[in-house]
This record gives structure tokens, sequence and C-alpha cells, in this order.
């Protein structure tokens, strides 16, 4: 039998839950495809403790129909450049450097790592090849208010509160895209007689028959994992963080302070601390090891550092909850006549805020190639789970990059992650080869890559990295001429900053022209 593709159930809501159902009735609303249904958990909260998005979240949103003024007053919403990483090339008070949204100029035809090479690579990289390190360094906006919606001067993502995120997708489905919504638990999974899922026995005693399952039920991955058996494939031996200790910590002044225009990453002894401002708080949280450093220890240093960047604030009535995780991926995120999204499909660590665009990316392969029957499923889901493999390895390739590059010698948490043994055998080759020739578009192929060649520049030479071998004049003048690689970066960036508001400003604009 060859039966056609009608219902998709997403199991699951959240943002995981949402974006996917949002993504497959945009694109199939008023063709008589398919109906999209979302059955949740009345009994799982959202964990809501500050979120980064890429630039990828401004073309979902499109997408979908959302605009961005919407979003970003009902969503607590706000504007993030890149991340700013401290304390992670070797400890000291002045160790610090950016990884910006914004390509550097001109690099689809030359390469700026060989051109800052031969020119000594004083400057900081990122201030060296793109304007967006002079505009996130004085804590500007992306834009300025009049500039239209989801255009920018500078490349951009958000942070964003996750819960109201996903109540506004919530809304905007049903209201907007159709889709149908359940409350429920599952209680039961009915199977057909080859082995699809057939429909899902609910706790109200509803039967919801479908033709695709989205597992979006978080790490518990209900069908991928417990129904189908699909393992999750460990990362741990590579990326050796398992918990986050959180909380919210409210600005001095809510109207006045500033908003910080990138996710600031501060290396700690066995880990780091993600600090995202949102228009009305902040959201930190300390990843850590718990093999490198036990929970009370690590709930302290989150204190110490509340203290610490908030002085007029007792650290001890911020409310801190630990969650655990267990890095690494499923074996197979299509499995039959289901698929895997979110956090069914893996975690590793939120270093560099994959997870929403993994999300997006895996919703968006889901709504351009939903399946029209069964046949055609088959081979949809055999080419989903090799490029999501591929994404999956290659996330955890760049994330070890960050250790792996590091200096730091202050402790076993930094030795263990420096250590040669426990880098992937592609990051050892790579970091082999750079010591001759800088990354560039070789090492970031495929058109649809999640990091870009640009990213592994900015955190390498970012993190001081340098070549055995390094670049010639002669190679300096074969990609672009003899112009200081950092003029026109810094000529652009000094009219930028001439023009951009502050990033208050930007959301207090918007906020008041609702």
């Amino acid at each position: 039998m060859n039966p056609p593709v009608r219902q998709v159930v997403v199991v699951g809501g959240g943002s995981a839950g949402w974006i996917t159902a949002c993504l497959v009735a945009a694109e199939h609303r008023g063709s008589g495809t398919a109906a999209v249904l979302l059955v949740e958990s009345p009994d799982v909260p959202t964990i809501g403790v500050g979120e980064g998005t890429w630039p990828s979240m401004r073309t979902t949103l499109r997408r979908i129909g959302i605009a961005e003024d919407d979003f970003i007053r009902q969503c607590d919403a706000s504007f993030k450049q890149g991340t700013r990483f401290v304390g992670w090339r070797d400890g000291r008070d002045a160790d610090a450097y950016i990884h910006p949204f914004s390509w550097p100029l001109d690099y689809a035809n030359a390469n700026p790592a060989l051109r800052w090479l031969a020119e000594g690579g004083e400057l900081p990289f990122a201030d060296a090849v793109t304007p967006q390190a002079g505009v996130i360094a004085r804590g500007l906006a992306p834009k300025q208010a009049a500039t239209p919606e989801y255009a920018f001067a500078v490349n951009y993502g958000y942070h964003l509160n996750a819960g109201k995120f996903a109540a506004l997708l919530q809304r905007h489905a049903v209201t907007v895209l159709g889709v149908r919504h359940v409350r429920a638990n599952v209680a039961g999974i009915e199977s057909r007689p080859d082995g699809d899922i057939k429909a899902l026995a609910l706790d109200t005693g509803q039967r919801l028959p479908g033709d695709l399952f989205v597992d979006c039920t978080g790490q518990r991955a209900l069908l991928v994992g417990e129904h189908y058996g699909q393992r999750l494939v460990s990362a741990a031996d590579v990326l050796f963080n398992d918990r986050a200790v959180v909380g919210q910590v409210p600005y001095a002044d809510a109207d006045a302070d500033a908003i910080a225009p990138v996710t600031n990453a501060s290396a700690q002894d066995a880990g780091w601390i993600w600090d995202i401002g949102l228009p009305t708080r902040r959201g930190l949280g300390h990843v850590y090891s718990s093999a490198h450093v036990d929970d009370e220890t690590a709930r302290r240093t989150l204190r110490d550092y509340v203290e610490e960047t908030s002085p007029a604030l007792a650290a001890e009535s911020v409310a801190y909850r630990t969650i655990a995780f267990r890095p690494g991926h499923r074996e197979a995120f299509w499995k039959r006549n289901c698929v895997a999204v979110g956090m069914s499909a893996g975690f590793i660590e939120p270093l560099e805020a994959s997870a929403l665009a993994l999300v997006e990316h895996a919703a968006a392969i889901i709504a351009e190639q939903l399946p029209r029957d069964r046949e055609i499923m088959a081979v949809v889901a055999k080419r989903f789970n090799a490029r999501m493999h591929y994404h999956w390895q290659r996330i955890i390739e760049f994330l070890k990059l960050h250790y792996a590059a590091s200096a730091r010698d202050d402790g076993a948490y930094w030795r263990d992650h420096r250590d040669p043994r426990s880098w992937p055998e592609s990051l050892r080759e790579k970091m082999t080869l750079w010591q001759q020739q800088p990354p560039w578009h070789d090492d970031a192929p495929l058109l649809g890559e999640l990091f870009p060649s640009a990213s592994y520049q900015y955190v390498l030479y970012g993190m001081g990295f340098r070549p055995r071998y390094g670049a010639a004049k002669a190679e300096c003048a074969a990609q672009g001429g003899s112009q200081a690689v950092s003029g026109r970066a810094r000529e652009q960036a000094r009219r930028m900053v001439a023009l951009l508001p502050t990033t208050r400003a930007l959301v207090r604009a918007i906020a008041a022209r609702a």
C-alpha cells in the first residue's frame, strides 16, 4: 500500500513544536494537501530562561507571516548580533573576542585571513574584517527605527523570552494558519502492521490518527526514542557539559539600563556562563560538566557572577534551578512515519545557540519536502537523516573548536578539552591543515552549512590561533591588493556608529508605535 499523507500530527508544543506546525501549515495552507494538528501536554511548562536565535529566525518569522514589531513586543525580544567570548583564550583580564553574525567584507571573493595574517594580525580579527564589531562594541542596534522590518545595517538574530515566543506561535498557528490544537497527554500509541504509527490514544479518551508524526516531546523523545527505540548517540566524550544552573536577573533600571547587543559567554573553571539581555531582564545560565565540578559549586559560581554584574541586587534573591541534559543526538531522526525535531532529536550545549537554528532547519525541510505519499516519505526520510547527521557532526566539531583552540591550563576541565584525543578526527585534521592555510570555502563546502567558514575564522583567530606558516605578502596581494584589510571595515563602522541608535532606544521605539 502507498497511502497519501493528509494529516500531520505534531506531538509537543514549545518553540520546536509550534515552529514546525507553523512552517508546515504556512507552506501548505490552501493547498488541501495536508492538515496540521498539534497535541501538547498541559503538564509540561516551557523552560523560558532566555533564548538566543540566529539571523535565520527572521526568515522563519517572515515565512509564517508574523510582523517583526509584533514579535518584538509580544516576546520581550531584543536584537542579537553575535556572541562575545570572555576568558576563553587564556583567562586573563583583557581576554575577549567577538563572533559576529555579519560575514567579513568581500568574503565570497577574497579570504580576509590571508591578508590579516600577512599584515601581522595585530588588530582583533573581527574588528579588522567587519564593521559589525565596532557597532557591537558601542552597544548599538543593528538598524534604525525607520528601517523596514527584517531589514538591517548589520546582520542580526534575536534574544527572546521562550515562553512568550511559544505562546505567540500558538496563537498565530491556531487563529491565522488553521492548526488544530489539542491539550492532552499521550496515553498510548497504535501501530500499523508494517510498524508505522497509526494513531495516538490520549488520556482524554480521544484518538488521533495521522500519516506523519513529528516528535517534539523534548528529551523524553516519546515517539522516536521510547516507541521506536532510536538510541541517543552520546557526544559526552567530545563536549563534556551536561548541566546548567539558570536564573533571571532584573535590571536596576528597566527603562534605562543598556541591553547587550550580543550574548555574553564568560568562561569559568569548569564551564561557562551565558548572559542574555532582554528588554525587561537578563537571562543567565552556568553551563558546566558534572564530571569536573559539583552542583553546589556551579550554583555558587553563578551567584558570584550575579553579585559581580548586578551589585545592587541580592544574589540570593534570584531563583536558581538546575537542568540536566545528555549531550548527543538520535541515531536516526526520521524513523518510518515519525520524525524528531528539537530536543527529541538531540541536544548538545547552548554554546553558539544552535538549538533553535536546528529546529528551524529541520522544520523547513519537512515543510518544503512534505511527502505526498508513503513511498515518497521513505526517500525524504533517508535524505533528511543524512543531512541532519552531517549538521550534527559539524556542530559538534565547531563547538569543540572553542575549547580546542584555548590556551587555558588552569584546571582539568580545560586541559581535558585541549587534549587532541577528545577532538573529532575532522577537527584534528583541520587544526593541522590550518597551520599552513586559513579556513575558507573548502572547510564548509555545502550551500546549507549551519556554520560557514567565516565562523571558523572568527573563533579560530579570536582565540589567538596563529599558524606555523604565516601568510606571505604575495598571498595578501593576490587576495585583493595592498590596501590594509581593516581600512574599509573601520570606515564603515565609523559611519554606522554615527547613525545607529542604542539597542534600548530601538526596542523603545518599536514599543511606542504599537
